[in-house]
């Protein structure tokens, strides 16, 4: 999982709080569509669960992803991870698939992204991966957007993700000279078994620290916000996520 300039990942937490991410994750895998012996790169791998599902595959996996603590998880593991910025890989037509899950959206210049990739597959080499579409995290993004323009905060740093439709993604992946096998978005609401705010300060903490002292406060503001569409009767919540998901060739 790569991330944007204003996010930090923190292994203990993401795996107590977001970790089923990786177990969704897991549907992906079967666009890829992996032969044993291929050499596949992960770009931002996280913590390595998908990684290790690759390799127990038969594949011969590098890992990528610009959290050196999430590269010192995987790579305690057992993992070739590498500690990379996604949108600057340094590969050279060495793989024949990249493969991603879950971090596109926090890489903001998806033109470097492609192109990088592009310079790390072998020719007809294949992209396979997902991460959040148009609308992912509609509601959660808009109550904090509303939550900080009432605080006086700074609302770009509401979820500074790159969550295109399939048409935008579409253009790009064929601009970069990419063939399309199959491309679609489709919601998944996402049960978050912890609770709405352990969720947000893993993925949002840094919007909710802007306001120091206040910071409870703005949490505070915007789970009751959400309430209403998020919260079921029972007191569980589940997070609002689309998903963008692609196969496509060179």
């Amino acid at each position: 999982m790569d991330m944007a300039d204003t996010q930090s990942w923190n292994t203990k937490s993401y795996q107590s709080d977001a970790g089923f991410v990786s177990v969704l994750g897991a549907g992906v895998v079967e666009w890829l569509d992996l032969q044993a012996g291929e050499r596949i790169l992960d770009l931002g791998c996280g913590d390595g669960v998908l990684t290790r599902s690759l390799v127990e595959a038969g594949a011969e996996v590098v890992g990528v992803d610009s959290s050196e603590s999430f590269i010192q998880t995987a790579k305690a593991s057992g993992l070739d991870a590498r500690l990379m910025d996604g949108q600057v890989l340094e590969f050279n037509h060495e793989f024949d698939a990249v493969f991603t899950s879950a971090a596109l959206h926090w890489m903001l210049e998806p033109e470097l992204v492609l192109s990088g990739v592009v310079k790390s597959l072998k020719p007809h080499g294949r992209f396979v991966g997902e991460f959040g579409a148009f609308g992912n995290v509609g509601a959660i993004v808009a109550a904090m957007r509303a939550v900080g323009k009432s605080m006086g905060g700074d609302v770009s740093l509401a979820f500074p993700c790159f969550f295109p439709t399939v048409e935008q993604y579409s253009e790009l992946l064929k601009q970069h000279g990419f063939e399309i096998d199959e491309i679609i978005s489709f919601a998944r609401p996402t049960p978050v078994p912890n609770g709405i705010k352990p969720w947000l300060k893993v993925m949002g903490g840094a919007f909710f620290r802007q306001f120091g002292e206040k910071e409870d406060e703005a949490y505070d503001l915007v789970i009751d916000a959400l309430r209403p569409s998020l919260q079921d009767y029972q007191g569980n919540w589940t997070a609002d996520y689309v998903r963008l998901r692609f196969r496509a060739h060179l």
